[in-house]
């Protein structure tokens, strides 16, 4: 975690517009969104498209997921790391895979497809652009959609990152989160 407590506090439960309540059911809600909470009105547009990336994607959840922990690596989100390595894991990404995001799409181990996925995630995550080398790779291995859907969800978790990590949001509690390798 960058920051040892949030900038912006978890609101209480009492507290979050009771449209966004209901969205999240009787259950805990996260952190994250308890945080986000603060502006109802953001929350609730962003809530959709997350989703999409989250759930609607073209893209299989084991690849979804190489991403988002690729981007939560490069961007330093412990957070994000966390709650992503148990997604994961329960989307087939082995423990040997998750130690090799941190090395990158030249680590020896990585399929093609992997391996040009998480090229492209670092060239959007440091030039946001893909090179002319890698849009070739991806384009025999992945249709327009799922090229889409692998832009957008490189955008989406770099902002997430970035709002996790200035706001500070804390891991919840209730979840026993992985922390972030060292670098």
């Amino acid at each position: 975690m960058r920051l040892g407590t949030p900038r912006l506090e978890p609101l209480p439960i009492d507290r979050i517009d009771p449209e966004i309540r209901k969205r999240f059911g009787e259950g805990p809600i996260l952190n994250i969104f308890r945080t986000l909470a603060h502006h109802p009105k953001l929350m609730k547009r962003w809530l959709g498209f997350g989703n999409h990336v989250l759930a609607k994607s073209t893209l299989r959840p084991r690849e979804r997921e190489l991403v988002i922990l690729r981007v939560g690596w490069l961007c330093r989100a412990g957070y994000e790391w966390g709650q992503h390595v148990l997604i994961a894991r329960e989307c087939g990404v082995s423990e040997d895979e998750i130690e090799r995001i941190t090395q990158g799409p030249d680590a020896p181990g990585w399929d093609e497809l992997a391996r040009t996925m998480l090229r492209a995630t670092d060239e959007l995550h440091t030039d946001a652009f893909i090179s002319d080398e890698t849009w070739r790779a991806l384009s025999t291995r992945l249709d327009t959609e799922q090229v889409l859907d692998l832009i957008f969800t490189v955008g989406q978790y770099r902002l997430v990152s970035m709002a996790l990590n200035t706001l500070g949001v804390q891991p919840d509690a209730h979840l026993d989160l992985p922390t972030l390798p060292e670098r």
